[in-house]
C-alpha cells in the first residue's frame, strides 16, 4: 500500500467530525487550534445539531459537506468511529486522522473494533492516523495546519516528529519555544492501526521541509522493515529515537499501553545500530542532539578545534572530545600566525585556543573567523564564561554573525552564563546551538560524527557461503525423529563443520579401544568429552577431560568417566566420548544465536569461556549479518584488544573470526527454526591465530522444524 499521506499531511480541506461548542473539549480545541494557526485551507465543522461553530456553518452530517474533502479529523465517540468511517468513504475522503480512544488500547472488544476499523480503511483505500492520537502537524508556510488539541501552537522548524505517545507528544509541542526547535511536521500515530513509524519515516525520506526525523516509540511492530527503510532513509538524513520500555517493568507497561509486545532491548540496540539509528536514552538528550542536527550540517571529519576565554573549561572540553575517540585538531602555522597577529602575547594558540579573560567581543569574532577558514578543522566549539562587564547575548550574536558567514562547518557555543541567557535565545533566530556545559557540546559533535560515519560506511553484502546444507538437514532430522530439540555435542559440531565453520579436529568413540585408536591417530595432547542425549551441561558431571597426554592416560580417563556416569545413573543416554585435538590458546570467545520473539534470530559475539555471564562483553547484531556488521561486532568489543595480540601473543585472524560469524549467520537464515546456538569456547589459537569452535550447542524450536523438514510427528522416520 502507498506510504504517500499528502491527503492527511497536505490536506486543502479539513472536516472536523465531533467539532464541538462546548469549551474545553476536544472537538472545541481542535476548531481552536485550526484557526488560530490560520490553517490556509477550508475547515467544516460536523456536528448532527448544526448551527454555527467558531464562526464557521457547522454541517449535520459530512455528506452535507458542498465541497470537497482531503482529511477527516475524527472525534466521536468510539461506538459511532466504524459509521463515520463508512459516510467519509461515501463523501470520497481519503484522509483520516481518529482522536478518538477506545480501541485495542482497552482490551479484546476494542482489539476487535480495531480490527474492523482497518478493515474498511483498507477496503476503502484510505490512509489513516491513529485511533487513540493527539493527532497531526504541518508548519509550511503553504499548509499551517495543527489538528492537534495541545495547548501551545506548534514552532516551525525542520524537524519530522513521530510519537507513540499522544500526551508525550502534546507535552513536547507545548516546550518546543523553550528547547529552541521547531517542528516541520508532527503525527501523533497512537494505536498504530495504519500508520506507523515506518510509514511516516518513508513518506518524510523525499520531503524537502523534512530535514531530520525524530521518533518516540515504545514498540517495533516489524522490525525487519523498519530496518530496510531506516538503513537507507538515514543514509540521506538523520533519524533519532526514543526508544522506551528497556527494562522489564518498563517493557510490560509499554506492551500495556500500545497493546503491542515491547520486544527485548538487546534487540531492539541491535536493529537501531544496523539501521543507522542514533538511539538516545531520555527525551533531554533527544532534544538535545536535534538541537545539534537542526543547526549544524554534517562535517568532513573528526578535528575538533576549540575557542575560549578560560583555560580550565578549555582543557574539560578537551577531554571530552578526546573520550569520545576525535581528535584536537592540528591548527595550522598559518593560522597561529594569524591569531598572534591580534590576539595578546598571553594567548595560547594551540588548540584549545584560550584568548584569556580580558577577550573582548572583537577577539572572539577575529578568533572564530580564522580558526574556521582553517582546513585542518571540521568543527568549533567557543566557549564563553562572563568576565569584565561582557555581555553573553552580544558575544553570541557576534559568534551567529560570523557563523552565518561561514555555514558549512559545525560551530557549537558553551556559555557558561544565566539561565535568563537561554530564555533570551528562545526569542531569537538561532543559527547554531548553544549549551551551558563543554561535554553536552562535545556530545553533539559526537552524533555529527556518527551520522558522518553512517553516511560514509560501505551498504554492506550478505555472503553466501558453499556448503553442506543436505548434512544438515539430516542430523536434524535425525534428532526430530527422536523427539529431540537439543542436538547432541557431537551433531552440534558436524553441523557446524558443514557449514565451514573451522572445529577442532575430532572422532566418536563407544570403546576403550575405539578411544585409544582415535587418541593416537589425532596426536596428544587430547580433549575427551562426553555426547549425550540426555545431558546438555557435560562440565556438570565431569563429562570433559583436558590435557590428556598419552594413551595409557587417556585409557585411565575414559574408564574414569564409565564409572562415575554410572554411579549417577546418567549411563543410558550416552552415545559415546568426542576426542578431539586440544587447541592451545588462553583467548577464549564466544559466539552464537539467540532468537527473540519480536525481532527473530539475534547474532552475538564476545569475551567467552567462564567469563561471558560474569563480565558481559558482548555484542549483539539482527541476523541476516552483513560483511560490516560483522566486522563490526569484532570491533565493537572490549576483548578486541586482546584479539589484536596484546603482549606479545599472535594477533587473531580478525578476517576468519568475522568469516565464523556470517557463516553463522547463513546457518540461521537457511534454517530459521535455530532458536539457540552456542559455540562456547571460540578458542583463538596460538599456533594460527584462527578461531577454532571447541564446543557446540544447538536447539531447535520442534514443531517449526518439523514443519520445515516435511516431518509428520516426532516418531517419523525421517
Amino acid at each position: 500500500m502507498s506510504s504517500n499521506l499528502d491527503k492527511i499531511m497536505k490536506p486543502k480541506s479539513i472536516a472536523v467530525i465531533g467539532a464541538s461548542t462546548k469549551e474545553h473539549t476536544i472537538g472545541s480545541d481542535l476548531m481552536k487550534r485550526l484557526q488560530e494557526y490560520k490553517f490556509n485551507g477550508k475547515i467544516y465543522p460536523v456536528n448532527p445539531k448544526g448551527g454555527v461553530i467558531e464562526g464557521l456553518q457547522a454541517y449535520t452530517s459530512v455528506l452535507e459537506i458542498p465541497g470537497e474533502v482531503d482529511l477527516a479529523i475524527i472525534v466521536v465517540n468510539a461506538k459511532f468511529v466504524l459509521d463515520t468511517i463508512d459516510q467519509c468513504h461515501q463523501k470520497g475522503i481519503k484522509g483520516l486522522c481518529i482522536i478518538t480512544a477506545g480501541f485495542k488500547e482497552t482490551g479484546a472488544e476494542g482489539a476487535e473494533a480495531e480490527k474492523q476499523l482497518l478493515a474498511k480503511v483498507r477496503e476503502y483505500g484510505m490512509r489513516c492516523v491513529g485511533p487513540n492520537c493527539l493527532g497531526v502537524v504541518n508548519t509550511h508556510p503553504d499548509i499551517r495546519m495543527d489538528g492537534c488539541f495541545a495547548e501551545s501552537l506548534p514552532e516551525r522548524g525542520n524537524i519530522g516528529f513521530v510519537s507513540q505517545s499522544g500526551a508525550l507528544g502534546g507535552g513536547i509541542l507545548n516546550i518546543l519555544k523553550d528547547l529552541n526547535l521547531g517542528f516541520a511536521q508532527f503525527i501523533s500515530i497512537g494505536n498504530q492501526a495504519d500508520v506507523n513509524a515506518e510509514t511516516a519515516m518513508e513518506y518524510w525520506e523525499n520531503e524537502d521541509d523534512v530535514e531530520q526525523i525524530l521518533l518516540y516509540m515504545e514498540s517495533i511492530q516489524n522490525p525487519s522493515n523498519f530496518k530496510n527503510l531506516a538503513s537507507r532513509i538515514s543514509k540521506k538524513k538523520p533519524i533519532l529515537a526514543l526508544k522506551a520500555g528497556r527494562s522489564a517493568a518498563g517493557a510490560s507497561a509499554a506492551s500495556s499501553h500500545t497493546g503491542s509486545l515491547a520486544g527485548a532491548d538487546k534487540a531492539a540496540n541491535a536493529l537501531l545500530q544496523q539501521s543507522g539509528v542514533i538511539r538516545e536514552y531520555s527525551l533531554k538528550n533527544l532534544f538535545a542532539t536535534a538541537k545539534v542536527f537542526a543547526n549544524c550540517p554534517i562535517p568532513k571529519g573528526d578535528r575538533v578545534a576549540i575557542i575560549t576565554n578560560s583555560g580550565g573549561p578549555g582543557i574539560m572540553a578537551t577531554d571530552a572530545v578526546c573520550e569520545y575517540g576525535m581528535q584536537m585538531a592540528k591548527i595550522s602555522d598559518a593560522t597561529k600566525e594569524k591569531l598572534r597577529s591580534f590576539l595578546p602575547s598571553a594567548a595560547s594558540v594551540k588548540n584549545p585556543i584560550d584568548m584569556i579573560a580580558s577577550a573582548p567581543i572583537e577577539h572572539y569574532k577575529q578568533t572564530l573567523e580564522t580558526v574556521i577558514a582553517d582546513e585542518n578543522v571540521d568543527m568549533i566549539m567557543v566557549i564563553y564564561l562572563p568576565f569584565l562587564g561582557l555581555k553573553d547575548i552580544d558575544v553570541a550574536k557576534a559568534v551567529m554573525e560570523i557563523k552565518a558567514q561561514y555555514p558549512h562547518k559545525p560551530v557549537i557555543g558553551v556559555f557558561m552564563t544565566k539561565n535568563e541567557f537561554f530564555t533570551k535565545l528562545s526569542d531569537m533566530e538561532v543559527n547554531m546551538p548553544f549549551f551551558m556545559y563543554a561535554e553536552e557540546a562535545a556530545d553533539g559533535f559526537n552524533r555529527l560524527n556518527q551520522q558522518r560515519k553512517w553516511m560514509e560506511r560501505p551498504q554492506g553484502k550478505v555472503p553466501c557461503y558453499d556448503v553442506d546444507r543436505n548434512k544438515v538437514e539430516k542430523i536434524i532430522k535425525s534428532s526430530i525423529a527422536e523427539g529431540r530439540d537439543q542436538l547432541t555435542t557431537l551433531e552440534s559440531i558436524d553441523v557446524l563443520q558443514a557449514y565451514g565453520i573451522r572445529a577442532c579436529k575430532y572422532g566418536l568413540a563407544t570403546n576403550e579401544e575405539e578411544v585409544a585408536t582415535l587418541g593416537n591417530s589425532i596426536g596428544y595432547p587430547v580433549v575427551m568429552k562426553m555426547t549425550s542425549k540426555t545431558t546438555s551441561h557435560k562440565t556438570d558431571v565431569g563429562g570433559v577431560r583436558v590435557n590428556i597426554q598419552s594413551e595409557e592416560q587417556l585409557r585411565e580417563e575414559y574408564r574414569d568417566l564409565i564409572a562415575k556416569l554410572t554411579e549417577k545413573g546418567l549411563i543410558d543416554g550416552l552415545e559415546g566420548v568426542i576426542i578431539q585435538e586440544m587447541v592451545k590458546g588462553n583467548r577464549e570467545m564466544v559466539c552464537g544465536i539467540a532468537t527473540d520473539p519480536q525481532y527473530g534470530p539475534m547474532m552475538m559475539f564476545g569475551l567467552g569461556g567462564v567469563f561471558v555471564e560474569a563480565l558481559k562483553d558482548v555484542t549483539f547484531r539482527i541476523a541476516p549479518l552483513t560483511d560490516q556488521d560483522a566486522c563490526e561486532m569484532v570491533k565493537s568489543v572490549k576483548a578486541y584488544k586482546l584479539l589484536q595480540g596484546a603482549r606479545g601473543t599472535k594477533p587473531a585472524d580478525m578476517a576468519q573470526i568475522e568469516e565464523t560469524l556470517l557463516r553463522l549467520s547463513q546457518l540461521v537464515n537457511d534454517f530459521k527454526f535455530i532458536d539457540e546456538l552456542d559455540i562456547n569456547p571460540l578458542l583463538i589459537s596460538e599456533k594460527t591465530g584462527e578461531g577454532i569452535a571447541v564446543d557446540g550447542r544447538i536447539k531447535v524450536r520442534l514443531n517449526e522444524a518439523k514443519e520445515a523438514l516435511g516431518c509428520e510427528c516426532a516418531a517419523c522416520s525421517c
